[in-house]
């Protein structure tokens, strides 16, 4: 079944690595066994052709293969970890306008709420358009001409298939969902700034109990939770990418006790902040 994604997939690779041969399409390759990666997913189709993958987002684990894809629809900040190589797999990002202008086409109705991701069986038809997609990898005038038309039919595909409301909640314009959203964004902008509750749940329209189960319900997390991760995945970066201290790096992110950022640092990667990062520098060569 998954003969030719695999086929067009490793023909594109000469190393491990993580590839964007069409605006919008990043295929990536894996064959030795990895540790887990912490990052925020953005919202996107994610198939794989040979290999598995674990996706876990609070509590939750979502586990995917050949058989099955994963899609995503908000932004939420998620560890994964490859569970089986050699790993090809294919993401295609999922545009809010693109899926908005299909789902009038198809006559779509958005929906209130939904969580913003989950794993599903993998359709045939599904699978046949990423693999005309990854076709026109190399001829540039088929990408500009036919790669916008084979992403609206993935779109349609989706909107048909199981996860079809889980897709609708990029495009959502009203009930609970937006809100979610612009909660969401607003943590992800203000990461230094102290987590005023009440006053955001005031300005969304809703009660705080009604604005932490509608932020669960979405996320999988309390937005203390989300915030956290956040943070914290902002500080590795800041660490390894502008060489900040630990405590230069919790400072700048919003923690203001270096013992209770170290605490959580550890409790989320496993290692204190400094032992951590250099462990990781040195995986890097550098």
């Amino acid at each position: 079944m998954h003969t030719q994604l695999l086929e067009r997939l490793a023909a594109l690779f000469h190393e491990d690595g993580e590839l964007e041969p069409i605006p919008g399409v990043h295929v990536y390759r894996m064959t030795t066994p990895a540790q887990k990666i912490f990052g925020v997913f953005e919202p996107s189709l994610c198939v794989i052709a040979q290999g598995s993958k674990e996706v876990r987002l609070g509590d939750e684990r979502y586990r995917y293969d050949p058989d099955h894809y994963l899609l995503a629809s908000v932004n939420v900040p998620v560890a994964s970890q490859v569970l089986e190589v050699p790993y090809l797999s294919f993401r295609l990002s999922l545009d809010a306008a693109l899926v908005s202008e299909v789902m009038l086409e198809a006559q779509a109705e958005p929906v209130a709420e939904v969580r913003g991701l989950n794993v599903s069986p993998l359709e045939p038809e599904l699978l046949d358009a990423c693999e005309r997609l990854l076709r026109l990898v190399g001829q540039p005038d088929e990408i500009r001409v036919l790669a916008p038309l084979i992403k609206r039919e993935i779109v349609f595909r989706l909107l048909r298939g199981e996860q079809g409301a889980r897709l609708r909640h990029i495009a959502i314009v009203g009930g609970h969902s937006h809100r979610i959203a612009r909660a969401m964004e607003q943590l992800r902008t203000h990461l230094d700034q102290p987590l005023r509750l009440e006053e955001m749940a005031h300005e969304l329209g809703m009660s705080l109990s009604a604005f932490h189960l509608h932020f669960k319900a979405v996320t999988s997390l309390s937005p203390l939770q989300f915030l956290k991760q956040l943070r914290l995945q902002e500080a590795r970066r800041l660490m390894l990418g502008e060489n900040l201290d630990a405590a230069s790096a919790g400072f700048k992110v919003g923690y203001l006790d270096a013992s209770h950022f170290s605490r959580d640092y550890k409790r989320m990667f496993g290692e204190p902040p400094a032992r951590d990062v250099g462990r990781l520098r040195e995986a890097v060569g550098a």
